[in-house]
């Protein structure tokens, strides 16, 4: 079917531009200017609103298998077509662990059967996804698996990561690491900061997370790995990865909406403030801020983590670690940082659609033969995040409340609409 998107504000050359996108038969047939009426079987007047490409988000969690009474293959992805999103990638910490191709295949027929956008997982680095012990075989997983982690766990033995990255870079494919030293840890679930010690809890040292990092990039130069890091959330992380970019090294990290825009100083004694990393210091959020505004962070992934709502009902102390984001990440952003005129519209885009596409050879775009993969913004309306709304089967957030301008309307996968707003009319 050809379908005609009349009168949006579309994504072209890096800038906003008025005029319409043509679908037909799944793909984009021209974007901009003025399409001509003869041949549509279907024309959609948008009045305006902003047509963006697809978002992209590469980390979330979407629990199945294995852990279903969090979230789905069907839940999680309707979360993310309300949220703008067309793909995602799927972490495996999951029961089976995609850690073999059999494995592997029982994800990838609950993707086939329920996902609402595309989806597509990562493979374990280690069995078990363990962060010890026995790599997987990288060469019987490369074809069906985005990149290789073991998020969750960091590798703790450096001989093993080499090797895991040696390995990866044989099949032309990216280490994403959660980074985390767990000597360092010692017990702390917060971090190890001026609330942590007003409270009485136990705290998550920062360089639990960067001293593994370094480790990391340093390995990465050896081996020619292409390297990402995930959910950074520290100033030394940050500063780590400005250097080893500076070296030209194939290297590249991502931080998530919650570290942009909350501190420790915002912690409440609640689950839905606890995730991990944790929330880290005002000059740690003020360093992501400075490397997403000189290019050091070329994404902006939610770590989207569903629980149970009893799992989150346990206190700082006592909570699972994780919160939702896939129906929240555009309007906070676009309301906090582009509103105020931290970050503009366009460079929000390529945060979180092209860069990881980009990164992660993804494809796909608003050009004329890619898949149509859009999604249509209104971002004059004005709402509360309310969590009962969110389509996942998680709830927690800490940003429950706050107000926000820029609501998805329409986001459209391989040319079907994959979520439309309840008031946006056919």
């Amino acid at each position: 079917m050809r379908t005609v998107y009349r009168n949006a504000s579309i994504f072209e050359g890096g800038r906003f531009v008025t005029g319409d996108l043509v679908v037909d038969g799944g793909r984009i047939v021209s974007v901009g200017g003025e399409a001509a009426d003869g041949g549509a079987d279907r024309t959609v007047d948008l009045g305006g609103l902003h047509l963006l490409p697809g978002l992209v988000d590469v980390h979330v969690h979407l629990r199945e298998p294995g852990f279903t009474q969090k979230e789905t293959i069907a839940t999680g992805t309707a979360a993310a077509a309300h949220g703008g999103y067309t793909t995602v990638c799927a972490m495996p910490n999951l029961n089976p662990a995609p850690d073999s191709p059999a494995t592997l295949g029982v994800e990838l027929a609950a993707i086939g059967r329920d996902a609402r956008v595309k989806v597509i997982p990562y493979g374990c680095i280690t069995m078990g996804q363990r962060g010890a012990g026995e790599l997987v075989d990288f060469a019987a997983l490369a074809l069906d698996v985005v990149g290789f982690s073991d998020d969750g766990r960091g590798v703790q033995s450096e001989a093993l990561m080499e090797e895991a990255m040696r390995r990866a870079a044989a099949v032309r494919k990216p280490i994403v690491a959660h980074c985390e030293v767990d000597d360092l840890l010692r017990g702390g679930y917060i971090h190890d900061g001026e609330y942590c010690r007003e409270h009485g809890h136990r705290g998550i040292s920062s360089e639990s997370e960067w001293r593994q990092v370094e480790r990391d990039i340093a390995l990465a130069e050896r081996t020619g790995c292409q390297y990402h890091v995930c959910h950074v959330s520290t100033r030394e992380s940050v500063e780590l990865v400005r250097r080893a970019r500076a070296c030209g090294l194939a290297v590249s990290c991502e931080t998530a909406p919650h570290y942009l825009l909350l501190c420790d100083e915002d912690l409440q004694e609640e689950g839905r403030f606890k995730m991990n990393p944790p929330l880290r210091s005002r000059a740690d959020r003020d360093a992501l801020r400075e490397g997403v505004l000189d290019g050091t962070i070329e994404v902006i992934a939610t770590d989207h983590a569903p629980h149970t709502a009893e799992e989150k009902s346990r206190g700082l102390a006592g909570s699972a670690m994780g919160i939702v984001g896939l129906e929240c990440a555009f309007p906070l952003l676009y309301t906090y940082l582009v509103k105020p005129g931290m970050l503009t519209l366009e460079r929000l885009v390529e945060l979180m659609s092209l860069n990881p596409r980009r990164i992660f050879g993804l494809g796909g775009g608003l050009q004329a033969g890619q898949p149509a993969d859009f999604t249509v913004m209104d971002l004059g309306a004005e709402y509360e995040i309310d969590p009962a709304a969110f389509l996942s089967m998680g709830h927690a957030t800490p940003f429950a409340g706050w107000r926000v301008g820029g609501r998805t309307m329409l986001t459209v996968v391989d040319g079907r609409e994959a979520y439309r707003d309840p008031a946006f009319g056919r």
